[in-house]
Order: C-alpha cells, then structure tokens, then sequence
C-alpha cells in the first residue's frame, strides 16, 4: 500500500473511530442522564454503569466497523481490548471524581425551556474528550498488534 493509500485508510478510519465514539458518547450520556438525573443515582455509580454500556458497544463497532480485520483477532486481542477498556473506565472515573471536586456538579449551567443541563454533564463531556484519545491509540494498538508466536 502506498504512502497516500496509508494516509487516506488511516484518515478514514479515524473518521469511523470520531462517528463510532460519538454514537457511543450519546448512549454513555442518555443512561447517565437517566441514571443520576432521573433515579437520582450518584455521578460515581452512574457512570462506570453507563460507561460498561458505551463500551459493549464501542467494542462491537469497534470490530465490525472501525478497525476493519480486527474481528478476526485472537483472545489475546480481545483480553487488551478489555484490558484498555478497564483502564478507560478508571480514568473516567477518576476524571469525574475531580471533576466533582473542582467544578461540582449539581449547578444548572443551561435551561432550555422546561430542560436543565448540571453541571455534571459538562464534567462528562471533559472526561469524554480525555478518555477518547486514551481510547483510540490504546485500542488500535491492541487490535492491530501483530500475532505473538
């Protein structure tokens, strides 16, 4: 494959990557609105529970999808992919836990008509942002790496 094929393969598939997170992104959002803005639940539950969610299926666009060839990867493969999805969840974790801390999180920061927006959701979307690029490098170097022998 030539240099331009690399690139616009690379480019492409990063594009996959920014829909298939932004879709993931919207599902992780709508549970942990649900789950802390309408049952009340804390922002540290609530979030890896939404976050698992995201990730069930960031895995299965992952490999269908984003990372084409990676479905055809081992255990071992499947393991780091698993293994960089724990990691992201403590680090998302931990982002919101100081998010918490510095920035709070039950402030209204915008009302649309009847709908308010806390601060918490903001928290969120920092955190998103953060754990989206630990994402993609830790992932495409877990479902691309080369069969150990």
């Amino acid at each position: 494959m030539s240099r331009l094929e690399q690139k616009k393969s690379r480019t492409s598939e990063v594009i996959r990557f920014a829909l298939t997170g932004g879709i993931c992104f919207l599902v992780e959002l709508a549970v942990l609105i649900l789950l802390k803005g309408r049952l009340g639940i804390d922002t540290l539950i609530a979030t890896p529970v939404a976050f698992l969610i995201s990730v069930i299926l960031n895995y299965l666009l992952c490999v269908i999808w984003v990372f084409r060839g990676a479905k055809n990867r081992g255990a071992g493969a499947k393991a780091g992919f698993l293994i960089t999805s724990l990691i992201g969840l403590g680090l998302n974790e931990l982002l919101m836990l100081v998010f918490r801390l510095i920035l709070g999180e039950d402030a209204v920061i915008l009302s649309l008509g009847s709908k308010e927006i806390n601060m918490y959701v903001l928290n969120k979307c920092l955190a998103t942002l953060i754990v989206m690029i630990w994402n993609y490098f830790s992932k495409r170097a877990v479902l691309y790496r080369k069969a150990e022998q």
